[in-house]
């Protein structure tokens, strides 16, 4: 079994290769730039994870992997376009750094580009590859979708909520998972748990976000404490003391929707405080656990050795332990 690290050195190498296959073309310089990003390359990482619990060879899922990689950036790009975003990881945004039309059209490349690197898996594999990775890739489309529906409606359920993130985040993460294990002559079964384990996975991650965001040590974190707070983004938290404040609750959540940045920091302290009151810190805990041990309960039922599941077990753990 190959260390986490191992693989990420292999996707950035590969990555290296990829932009410098791009070359200098106007295009595609944005591709270059934002897929040179500091990552941590989580898709493609679970996708040779996953290919490595069967296999001790991971080759011929190197590039699948990288394609993953590579629409997880276009989705990125043309999400910063829709949020008008002005910073990705820290630095400018590409319609900010070159202009909208550039970087609607270089994200239309980087998506050509992901799957003529996915066409690179094996032939006996590329139908049910091809199969899982379009699937998923019109989910995340549809997630993104009612993630910006969701700005106009005031009516958004939390189980709304669950399922556009499920959409929009986790089934990349499930589906890269299952692409490694389809390539490595994983059971339909086996294959099946492991997409389980990655769509589990990817809601606590993102509910993890939510709580890092209002309960996060600002100084790890590494932004605004209360940002989705200050944007009125419906998340589990928002949505969860809507459903269960009272009529004073719901006033001063009314009371601050849309204020005015002058606002910001008495808007956070007094949402922060509903949150306190209807014990929420504690609910998010709970659905962050239920998911993670549903995650786990899915890789218990993949039929490899103990031993072999250990970097993937590991890796779940941190990403539930991380900062930021």
């Amino acid at each position: 079994m190959h260390s986490i690290g191992y693989f990420q050195s292999i996707i950035q190498k590969k990555i290296d290769g990829f932009c410098r296959v791009n070359g200098t073309e106007e295009i595609l310089q944005p591709v270059n730039y934002i897929i040179q990003l500091p990552a941590k390359r989580m898709r493609p990482v679970l996708a040779l994870m996953s290919a490595n619990l069967f296999a001790d060879e991971v080759e011929e899922i190197i590039y699948p992997a990288l394609a993953l990689e590579v629409f997880h950036n276009f989705t990125l790009m043309h999400d910063d376009i829709m949020d008008n975003a002005p910073l990705r990881r820290g630095n400018v945004t590409v319609h900010e750094k070159w202009n909208t039309n550039t970087a609607i059209l270089s994200g239309d490349a980087m998506m050509i580009q992901a799957y003529q690197l996915m066409c690179k898996a094996p032939a006996e594999n590329l139908k049910d590859v091809l199969s899982v990775f379009s699937t998923t890739a019109l989910e995340v489309c549809i997630g993104q979708e009612r993630d910006m529906q969701f700005e106009k409606r005031n009516d958004v359920t939390v189980q709304e909520y669950m399922e556009m993130i499920r959409l929009k985040t986790s089934v990349l993460v499930a589906g890269a998972m299952k692409i490694g294990a389809i390539i490595s002559g994983a059971s339909e079964k086996d294959q099946q748990m492991l997409y389980s384990f990655g769509e589990n996975m990817g809601i606590a991650f993102q509910l993890w976000d939510d709580y890092l965001d209002a309960f996060g040590d600002q100084s790890k974190v590494g932004k605004q404490k209360g940002g989705d707070i200050i944007a009125d983004k419906k998340t589990f938290l928002l949505l969860k003391a809507i459903a269960l404040s009272n009529d004073a609750e719901k006033e001063i959540i009314e009371k601050y929707k849309g204020a005015s940045p002058a606002h910001n920091a008495e808007k956070v302290v007094a949402i922060m405080r509903i949150f306190e009151n209807l014990n929420l810190k504690e609910l998010l805990q709970n659905e962050m656990k239920f998911y993670y041990d549903a995650a786990l309960a899915s890789m218990q039922q993949v039929a490899v050795a103990d031993e072999r599941k250990k970097p993937l077990l590991h890796f779940a753990e941190s990403i539930m332990q991380r900062d930021r």
